[in-house]
């Protein structure tokens, strides 16, 4: 009886594990734009890009950045300042489109794409460079702008 029951225990979780494999995920539905590999190395490896080589550290058009992944808009360039880091700085972000993961060492919180996880840079609070006191640090091959349409 026990040897019947231990069987139809491994059936059953073979049977679970095969119909999860069938299940789709959130990133099996999701279209993702192609990435290069210098791209994927920053956006999905947790890179960085050199600093001052990024083509919106100087951008002040107005307008949405949007992750070069998903194209999930994440900063208004309203809340972009030049920090003189290197990378473009937001001193804040589009609500719910950042997530913020402590460093598995605990020294920085990195920032990610809340809908598709893409690696975006790092937050620091406490600088004192804005009156929001805080600096989100891009990458800018981790975004893509869309201009403000003109009027």
């Amino acid at each position: 009886m026990k040897t019947i029951g231990i069987i139809l225990l491994v059936a059953w979780s073979l049977f679970v594990n095969a119909q999860n494999k069938n299940t789709p995920t959130i990133n099996t539905l999701m279209k993702f734009n192609e990435l290069n590999d210098f791209e994927k190395s920053v956006i999905e490896g947790k890179g960085t890009e050199r600093p001052f080589t990024g083509i919106y550290y100087k951008n002040n058009e107005a307008g949405t950045y949007l992750c070069k992944k998903c194209n999930a808009p994440l900063y208004r360039s309203a809340d972009k300042f030049d920090a003189h880091c290197g990378w473009p700085s937001f001193d804040d972000e589009i609500k719910g489109a950042v997530k913020r993961t402590t460093d598995k060492d605990g020294s920085r919180t990195e920032i990610t794409c809340a809908k598709c996880g893409a690696h975006l840079g790092h937050v620091f609070i406490g600088e004192g460079l804005t009156s929001k006191n805080t600096r989100h640090c891009v990458n800018s091959i981790s975004l893509n702008f869309q201009p403000e349409l003109k009027k």
